[in-house]
């Protein structure tokens, strides 16, 4: 590349001790002034897209000044919020239009776009923030780390209870040796792997296209396919579909897991994995499902790998399993992580608590997610749950997407081949075929 990008050449600008002789030459829009508002565009308008731009708005140093999103049905929210600035069907447009004007780009987009949008941007020196999972694929994920290391622009995965109180008091008991070492650790939340449309087949009868949706951009990386109708695909029951979505594990598997990522400094790509679930076609996701995860152990395991059981769909862990005290119980949703010395019960946004009913502990800050992601794109400095990290997570929960397609036969995974050893079969579903005109450029 024969210049550096915006963002990072700020980056350098604001560390480099030759920063106030670098200032008096010609520079990016935001190298003259490397306190001005961060100027955002926000790609999803509505549902978590609104959400999340909305969040990121509340912090005082940044400043939206663009928005896309494929139908131009979402976006009047966004509109409200900020009247004058443009609003794309297609980001590619966005990004060849405002250019160096955009400092940093939101997407919150159906997990099938994720890598495509935010590669292209990063490309191009955007700092990214991007909702969970990271992405579609294994290899995506894999690829989303390594373009944010190579365009060395501020990421951050956009599941925000990563930062509140409940994980990060999680993180702090374990890692503090609350419970000692940690043997095993079991997951579970109910949400099903598909339902939200209703259906587990394409429909036979197809509604047309509405004018305000660009379904060509909507599919993006994906096969072509008809647009179904109203809540077929679009909106949010795309969740269902194994073209666009993840099913539960894909849903929250990035909630549920991060605290076990985070508490234990889990940094090894998973060993093996099986999968048991209700049954599975070429469409959707199972309905249930129980995944059984090897993971390389840390010096927070008692082990040199730990076991770990994800449940969705119903389906939760025997409460034996928690020697739980007398008046405690399960969650619906939250994990158990089984200690040498007592056990940690965590419910999905809420205060852990372990199985000793006197054990007492000041619970961690509950820090702003949004903010931090701006703070860091401000100061250069990367904060935690950015791609490399997220990278990591995401490639263990779409691993679990492709057991599901072998029910009860163990995957061997190797991580640095980014492989399955034992099954050559299984290794296209690491990946997916791309749609002419949407590929993603390979680093190695």
């Amino acid at each position: 590349m024969e210049k550096l990008q915006q963002n990072s050449r700020r980056c350098f600008l604001k560390t480099s001790a030759a920063l106030s002789a670098t200032l008096a030459a010609p520079a990016f829009v935001r190298g003259t002034n490397l306190n001005s508002k961060l100027q955002i565009a926000g790609i999803g308008a509505d549902g978590k897209g609104w959400s999340d731009i909305r969040e990121i708005a509340s912090h005082p140093q940044s400043q939206f000044i663009a928005f896309c999103d494929v139908d131009l049905a979402r976006t009047a929210k966004v509109h409200k919020m900020v009247p004058d600035a443009p609003i794309f069907q297609d980001y590619r447009i966005m990004l060849a239009e405002l250019g160096d004007k955009i400092d940093a780009v939101t997407v919150s987009t159906p997990d099938h776009t994720h890598a495509k949008i935010s590669i292209d941007a990063m490309t191009l020196g955007k700092h990214i923030y991007c909702q969970k999972p990271l992405t579609r694929t294994v290899w995506e994920a894999r690829q989303m780390r390594r373009h944010a290391a190579k365009a060395g622009v501020i990421t951050r995965m956009g599941n925000q209870i990563h930062s509140h109180s409940s994980y990060r008091s999680a993180a702090e008991l374990i890692q503090g040796g609350a419970i000692g070492k940690v043997k095993a650790v079991h997951s579970w939340v109910g949400t099903t792997g598909h339902g939200r449309s209703g259906l587990t087949e394409r429909p036979a009868k197809n509604d047309p296209v509405p004018k305000t949706l660009n379904w060509d951009m909507w599919i993006g990386v994906a096969p072509m396919r008809p647009y179904g109708g109203n809540r077929v695909y679009h909106p949010f029951t795309w969740r269902d579909w194994q073209d666009f979505g993840s099913g539960a594990i894909g849903d929250f598997g990035c909630h549920l897991l991060d605290p076990v990522y985070t508490a234990l400094k889990i940094t090894g790509d998973p060993i093996s994995i099986v999968s048991n679930h209700t049954g599975i076609n070429n469409e959707v996701w199972p309905t249930a499902e129980t995944l059984k995860y090897i993971i390389p152990g840390t010096e927070y395991t008692a082990g040199k790998t730990l076991p770990i059981t994800w449940y969705d769909g119903g389906r939760r862990p025997d409460p034996a399993i928690a020697d739980l005290a007398e008046g405690q119980k399960l969650p619906a949703n939250g994990s158990i992580f089984i200690g040498e010395e007592a056990n940690l019960i965590l419910p999905h946004y809420s205060t852990p608590y372990l199985n000793k009913l006197n054990y007492k502990f000041k619970p961690a800050e509950s820090l702003n997610h949004y903010h931090g992601w701006v703070d860091g794109c401000l100061s250069c400095k990367q904060p935690s749950d950015g791609f490399e990290y997220g990278g990591h997570l995401t490639e263990a929960v779409q691993l679990g997407n492709v057991a599901a397609f072998f029910p009860k036969e163990k995957l061997e995974f190797d991580g640095k081949a980014l492989k399955i050893t034992n099954k050559p079969e299984a290794n296209p579903y690491l990946t997916r075929n791309y749609r002419k005109g949407f590929e993603i450029k390979e680093l190695s």
